[in-house]
């Protein structure tokens, strides 16, 4: 019996090409995974059939192929760019006597080595729980079988029944912690719902440059690197944009073309920031000659999650490594931004980015003009302090007009305590 390694270093890969379109993979999407995984690729086999094989995924022939390179190479692990049966992978690997992997396998364990927080660890092993509770095989024999008889009886159940039955408790408990933390989540965005403070959320192709994006945006320090899948765990910060007040950015886990169901289900709270935004920055690299295939996989998943229907502001990254391409907003027929033009790199465009969002988010803005008596002056002092005058003049009878431009939301806020304060409505007071 082979040594069943939690992952390999040295590993062969299988890439086979398909006639459709939905079993396509990309073979230097495997190579990026792979090298994000930590792993060193030693040689990589290709094959081309119109079907997978029910037993191997690949022909016999091809299946004793990779044996041989596994052989030769001294490799620990055998990494498919498609999605492998339990029976497959079982057959393979008692072919090749070493661990074998499939794309899903890969991710997940991409996944478990970028979980930092508590809720991102919880997710990633009930990700992982939910895969290998298929993919279960005697590793071991000293849990026999029942048996009859005098002093031939076993312990009762047999290894794999234990197995399940360890791993189903531990995904209830798994369960029940992200109901906690999903609780908390719904809190904190009840009170952003009932403050009416708007929540932009980050979505893309992994390796987009989001994280670097929202980096530039919130001043924040969330780990981004040129790689797959840097960031796992949801991140929230606070901006103030002018003429707009404070919103809320939500950086999220980048997505990826098949995406699997495992994931998409346990991170179903990450998920949910995504599906209770009120405006998707959907960052696409455009200098990847893929970028039409992965906008079209984004599209996907969010439709997939049900947040399809949410407003988008396309972003155009990494700008940096195309030739004569400048910042710039592209506009739709109503002369909305559609399109920023930017790259998060060197911040080139960042200006305009903002300068969007205030034109997408504007609506929420209140103009008036107010006419308040001099005893009111502690509610002048406080309109200045919420820097939302934008002129001011004294009346001659010495009154104060002033010119005032804030959210709908400070606005209700400041009228209910004028009539707390002063006992008036504020609205008598709008010229």
């Amino acid at each position: 019996m082979f040594d069943r390694f939690e992952s390999g270093e040295r590993a062969i890969l299988v890439h086979v090409d398909f006639p459709a379109e939905i079993d396509r993979e990309d073979l230097s999407e495997l190579k990026l995974l792979v090298a994000s995984a930590g792993v060193e690729t030693l040689a990589v086999v290709t094959a081309a059939r119109s079907t997978p094989s029910s037993r191997y995924f690949v022909g016999s022939g091809k299946a004793e192929e990779i044996a041989d390179h596994v052989r030769l190479f001294d490799a620990n692990v055998v990494i498919f760019n498609h999605s492998l049966t339990p029976t497959q992978e079982r057959n393979l690997e008692k072919l090749c006597q070493c661990r074998v992997l499939d794309r899903t396998g890969l991710i997940l364990d991409i996944f478990a080595q970028r979980a930092r927080t508590h809720e991102g660890k919880l997710q990633v092993e009930l990700a992982q729980l939910r895969h290998i509770s298929t993919r279960l095989v005697r590793g071991w024999t000293h849990l026999e079988r029942q048996k009859g008889g005098i002093g031939l009886r076993g312990p009762g159940e047999t290894q794999l029944e234990t197995d399940r039955r360890l791993i189903r408790a531990r995904i209830k408990y798994i369960l029940s912690r992200l109901e906690k933390v999903e609780k908390q989540r719904e809190q904190g965005r009840r009170a952003r719902q009932r403050a009416e403070i708007p929540t932009v959320s980050l979505v893309g192709y992994t390796n987009a440059g989001k994280s670097t994006l929202f980096n530039q945006l919130t001043e924040a320090e969330v780990y981004a690197a040129d790689q797959l899948f840097a960031t796992l765990d949801p991140t929230l910060r606070k901006l103030n944009l002018p003429d707009v007040g404070p919103i809320v950015f939500a950086d999220t886990v980048g997505f990826i073309r098949h995406l699997p169901h495992e994931l998409v289900a346990a991170f179903k709270a990450t998920l949910q920031e995504t599906l209770e935004a009120d405006l998707l920055l959907h960052v696409i690299d455009v200098a990847d000659d893929r970028q039409a295939e992965n906008i079209h996989q984004v599209q996907e998943v969010l439709q997939e999650i049900g947040a399809d229907e949410i407003p988008q502001l396309l972003i155009c990254n990494k700008i940096d490594k195309l030739v004569d391409i400048e910042p710039r907003i592209d506009t739709d027929d109503e002369g909305m931004p559609s399109r920023v033009w930017l790259s998060a790199q060197t911040g080139a465009g960042i200006d305009l980015l903002q300068e969007a969002l205030v034109q997408r988010l504007r609506p929420r803005m209140v103009s008036v003009s107010l006419r308040i008596p001099p005893s009111m002056g502690k509610l002048r002092g406080k309109l200045y302090a919420m820097k939302s005058v934008t002129g001011e003049q004294t009346c001659e009878d010495g009154q104060m007009a002033l010119q005032v431009r804030m959210s709908a939301v400070d606005w209700q806020r400041l009228t209910k305590q004028v009539a707390e304060e002063y006992g008036d409505n504020l609205q008598g007071f709008v010229e």
